[in-house]
């Protein structure tokens, strides 16, 4: 797995690549919260060349949102590929996230 950080205006794009399972998870989660205690509070996470997640990716990801929430803060995602969709349906994280086909959609109002 490959993190790469990113400032745009008033967000910070977060490209996740490789896999984010029980091995990655913990570095993912760490970088994730160091943005955030940086006070980096609007994420856009980029998904377009993750090839894996497992349940250990989603706990990241919802445990992100949750510090975000009481900061008043954001976290959109996008670029799921068919099997990474595929998990976030099953596992209703469709409905917990905004999810969006694009990096420029996502970007937009954000």
């Amino acid at each position: 797995m490959e993190i790469k950080i990113t400032t745009e205006e008033n967000f910070t794009v977060v490209s996740v690549d490789g896999s984010l399972d029980t091995n990655t998870s913990k570095a993912a989660h760490d970088q994730l919260n160091k943005l955030v205690d940086d006070g980096k509070t609007k994420l856009l996470v980029d998904l377009t060349n993750l090839d894996y997640i497992a349940s250990s990716g989603l706990r990241i990801l919802l445990a992100t949102s949750k510090k975000l929430k009481p900061l008043k803060g954001e976290m959109r995602i996008c670029g799921l590929n068919e099997t990474v969709n595929e998990v976030f349906e099953i596992s209703g994280f469709t409905m917990i996230f905004n999810v969006f086909k694009t990096e420029e959609e996502a970007k937009e109002g954000f």
